[in-house]
């Protein structure tokens, strides 16, 4: 009998063991705008593995590109058992009563890479007016003057302002002094390349092809302008920006029908943010994260607690910065360079 009754009390501990384990175990629920896009399976993949280290589960949805599944989706994400969310925003008003709802239950949230401008989400990005100068600079390093076309991201995206107010603090000067003319400025409904492929056809259109410069502000929406482009045998002649350091548009970096992509090195930001979640679900302030600064740069100004990463402009001359990285293969970079034009693919 007492070795029966030793037995129960080592299989209740063993139980009781058990049970703590399963309730110290962080799960982040990471709720994505749409998972079609190349640039977010190697943010998946750095969040993922990040968790892994620290022992914590990894739960997600894709939205779709819809604001309304979204918010559906986040709810789906508690229900499940999350401790901390993970959120790309398709929608950075619409999301509101999500992110609200996830407060009231104590769950924190991190604003991923666009802004929800509610001071209950975390925000971490990267520098995104800094990303508007590169691409802005970039260009206009090869064409100082002649018509320009701005293929703006989707307008329900503050990084799209973001990125067209650093744009514009470049060029202004030039369009004030009259050496720049804004010929053809859109948002790209979703961010999808068939949008802007279809903005770009109608600003060649109305300007009967005169456009000596593209500043597009991701790489999916300058991977539509250049098929357009391409379509008026004018790319390769007209320069264009994009950010993402997507492998697509590194190789058209290569090929010279795009001059420069912005690399946010995603493996690092998604790292940062699932470190930043776990911080967060264990009780840490947002204002104890490690190098936290207060950002007030949104469009209604309010407070946000925030760390901003740092990007780095790729063009021909640095592609061998993406390749020795890791980031993209020698073979992906180069595919159909002619040997001898560009020298990371010597």
């Amino acid at each position: 009998m007492r070795s029966f009754v030793k037995l129960m009390a080592g299989a209740a501990i063993l139980v009781s063991m058990h049970t703590v384990a399963m309730a110290q175990q962080v799960v982040v629920g990471v709720s994505w705008s749409n998972f079609q896009e190349e640039r977010w399976k190697t943010d998946e993949a750095a969040i993922k593995k990040a968790l892994e280290a620290a022992g914590a589960k990894y739960i997600s949805a894709d939205a779709q590109s819809s604001a309304s599944k979204q918010l559906t989706d986040v709810e789906s994400l508690i229900s499940q058992g999350a401790n901390a969310l993970i959120v790309l925003a398709q929608d950075s008003d619409a999301i509101g009563p999500a992110i609200e709802k996830a407060a009231a239950e104590g769950i924190p949230v991190v604003g991923y890479d666009r802004l929800i401008e509610n001071p209950e989400a975390f925000y971490i990005t990267f520098d995104n007016k800094e990303v508007g100068r590169m691409q802005a600079e970039g260009v206009f390093k090869v064409k100082p003057e002649g018509n320009y076309v701005f293929i703006k991201g989707n307008s329900a995206d503050p990084n799209a302002d973001f990125l067209f107010s650093g744009q514009m603090e470049v060029l202004k000067p030039a369009i004030d002094a009259g050496k720049i003319k804004n010929v053809g400025e859109a948002y790209t409904d979703g961010w999808k390349p068939e949008n802007a492929q279809k903005n770009m056809e109608q600003f060649l259109t109305k300007n009967d092809n005169k456009v000596d410069a593209v500043v597009a502000s991701n790489d999916g929406t300058a991977g539509g302008a250049i098929a357009a482009l391409d379509a008026q045998g004018l790319a390769g002649s007209v320069p264009v920006s994009g950010q993402d350091a997507d492998k697509a548009a590194l190789n058209r970096v290569a090929l010279g029908t795009q001059t420069v992509s912005v690399w946010k090195d995603s493996r690092e930001l998604g790292k940062t943010a699932a470190e930043i979640a776990l911080a967060l679900a264990s009780g840490k302030k947002m204002t104890e994260i490690p190098n936290v600064q207060t950002f007030n740069g949104g469009p209604k100004k309010q407070p946000m607690q925030s760390v901003f990463l740092k990007p780095l402009p790729i063009t021909q001359d640095n592609l061998n910065v993406v390749i020795e990285a890791g980031w993209i293969s020698k073979a992906e970079a180069c595919q159909g360079v002619k040997a001898g034009t560009v020298a990371a693919c010597n």
